[in-house]
């Protein structure tokens, strides 16, 4: 099978996130059905199918200043309807940490990493969401550690926030899934 030439400068981008990600992007024949299911095409200043067409053509600061890439949810509807099994939504994860590390990220953009990684934690921890714990290691990441802090009486006497986290039975068996994800 031929793969797409590109020039040295705009393979090199390709090249990079197809090895940090293991996600081969010249699969991808821009058929649009990933923009179309996307739930948040709308809000993105390009959709999935644009974004991956930006980085085969290498244009590397263009998709890593992206708001596409922390509007994404990680849905996963992209990748479960591309024909070619491009993992789209694992390209996004790559191409928001580039963005983080070459210092292209908004100090906004920064915070959603925070949160996803308190959220990750959070879960690998107790097999489930902890929200307490959740926002205290966002909190903590974050450096506002008194933003809202007004509502959490109210939250917890409704019961919207429990003191102690409900662990699952098997928790043994989340952190073999996070080990697995880790390799």
């Amino acid at each position: 099978m031929k793969t797409l030439s590109l020039g040295n400068n705009l393979q090199q981008f390709v090249d990079e996130i197809d090895k940090i990600s293991g996600i081969n992007l010249r699969d991808c024949y821009q058929c649009g059905k990933c923009s179309a299911g996307c739930p948040m095409a709308m809000q993105m200043d390009y959709p999935p199918s644009k974004l991956i067409r930006h980085i085969q053509l290498g244009e590397r600061k263009k998709v890593l200043t992206s708001s596409t890439i922390w509007t994404c949810v990680s849905c996963l509807t992209c990748s479960t309807r591309c024909p070619k099994e491009v993992e789209i939504a694992g390209l996004m994860d790559v191409c928001r940490e580039l963005s983080i590390k070459e210092g292209l990220a908004t100090k906004e953009q920064r915070k959603i990493q925070q949160f996803h990684k308190s959220f990750l934690e959070t879960i690998r921890s107790n097999g489930r969401l902890y929200e307490v714990m959740l926002i205290a290691k966002y909190k903590l990441r974050a450096l506002a550690l008194f933003q809202d802090v007004d509502k959490t009486p109210k939250m917890l006497l409704t019961g919207k926030l429990k003191l102690l986290p409900h662990k699952v039975e098997n928790i043994e068996a989340i952190k073999k899934i996070f080990e697995e994800c880790n390799k």
